[in-house]
């Protein structure tokens, strides 16, 4: 009797661990080809994204152009005129990670305009660094010092923006991921 429970044990533990296999090997292959079939697409949409936001910056842009420095795009307008540079720029907010374009001038000295690309911040607070009135205190916006956010006043200096009351952390995380990608940029272009 001892030896059928076992045997019967043994066979319906193998049938479980042969059908596990078999399904995990059905379902990896399946997300493969679904990556496969959808990546060149969302690659495709995110240029397409970036360039929207790079023409949002910089309105006058007739091409854009790579740069040496990944994630470094020069605007140039009909002229061949530069108009400024364009960048990427992430990093950790409140509740996930905030990917960003902005652009600077010529001469990184004046930063032309900001947008959020994507953002889990909260709804409702956090989520407000990709509205318009927080974004647009980004434009004209002096980098001859670290860009800093105030509280609960309007800002002071012209390095200055006011942070998103409620959501101050998301509006640091803005300033911090910024101020770290425009030191990176001075570096790689002035180098």
């Amino acid at each position: 009797m001892k030896n059928k429970l076992t045997d019967i044990f043994a066979n319906s533990v193998v049938r479980m661990i042969v059908a596990l296999a078999i399904v995990g090997t059905v379902s990896g292959a399946a997300l493969v080809l679904v990556y496969n079939y959808s990546m060149p697409k969302i690659k495709v949409n995110m240029k397409a994204d970036t360039e929207r936001a790079i023409k949002d910056i910089f309105p006058q842009t007739d091409k854009i152009q790579n740069t040496k420095e990944e994630g470094v795009f020069k605007a140039v307008d009909s002229s061949g005129k530069l108009l400024g540079y364009a960048f990427l720029a992430e990093g950790n907010g409140y509740q996930g990670t905030i990917k960003m374009i902005a652009g600077v001038d010529g001469s990184i000295t004046t930063m032309n305009g900001m947008e959020v690309l994507e953002s889990q911040e909260t709804p409702g607070l956090g989520a407000e660094i990709a509205d318009d009135k927080f974004r647009k205190q980004f434009n004209g916006l002096s980098l001859s010092h670290e860009i800093e956010y105030v509280k609960n006043e309007k800002p002071q200096q012209p390095y200055e923006i006011e942070a998103i009351t409620g959501a101050t952390i998301s509006s640091r995380s803005v300033v911090h991921i910024l101020n770290k990608r425009i030191g990176e940029i001075r570096k790689a272009l002035k180098g």
